[in-house]
C-alpha cells in the first residue's frame, strides 16, 4: 500500500497553496525543534495517500534533485519484505532494527521507506546487528 511521497520544501505555505489547487489539504503538522524541521502532511478528502512536505529550517535551497525525498510503502511483514529486497539485490540502507521502519534503495538509488502496517515479531538477529549502508537519512 502506497502511503506517502516526501518532498523537501523551502517555502511551506506557498507549497501548501500550490497543492490546494489539486484538492489537497493539510491534515497534520509536526514541528521538531530538536531536529530543526517541520513535517506537513497533505491529503485528499478520502485520505488515501499523503504528500509529506519536509521543511528543514536551516536549508539554503535544494539542487541536484535533493528536494525529492522518498516514497513510503506500508507492508505487512517488514522483515520478509527486506529479505526479498536483499535477495533481489537491493540495498537495505536502514535496516528494520526497530521492527517498524526501514529504508531500501531502488535500482536507480531512490529511497523507499518501508513502514510496518501492524505489529511485527522479534527483530531477527541479522537486522538487529546490521549497520546502515550508505546515505539513508532523508531529513
Amino acid at each position: 500500500m502506497l502511503l506517502h511521497a516526501m518532498l523537501r520544501v523551502s517555502d511551506p505555505e506557498k507549497t501548501i497553496k500550490f497543492f490546494e489547487l489539486f484538492g489537497l489539504k493539510e491534515v497534520r503538522r509536526v514541528n521538531q525543534p530538536f531536529g530543526r524541521f517541520t513535517l506537513i502532511f497533505l491529503s485528499d478528502q478520502k485520505q488515501r495517500f499523503e504528500i509529506e512536505l519536509t521543511h528543514n529550517w536551516d536549508e539554503k535551497g535544494y539542487d541536484g534533485g535533493r528536494n525529492f525525498g522518498h516514497i513510503a510503502i506500508g507492508v505487512q511483514d517488514i522483515y520478509k519484505t527486506c529479505d526479498a529486497a536483499r535477495a533481489f539485490g537491493a540495498t537495505v540502507a536502514r535496516p528494520p532494527r526497530d521492527g517498524h521502519m526501514a529504508f531500501i534503495k531502488s535500482p536507480d538509488g531512490i529511497s523507499i521507506e518501508l513502514l510496518a502496517l501492524g505489529p511485527q515479531g522479534p527483530v531477527p538477529h541479522h537486522y538487529a546487528e546490521m549497520e546502515n549502508a550508505g546515505a539513508c537519512r532523508d531529513r
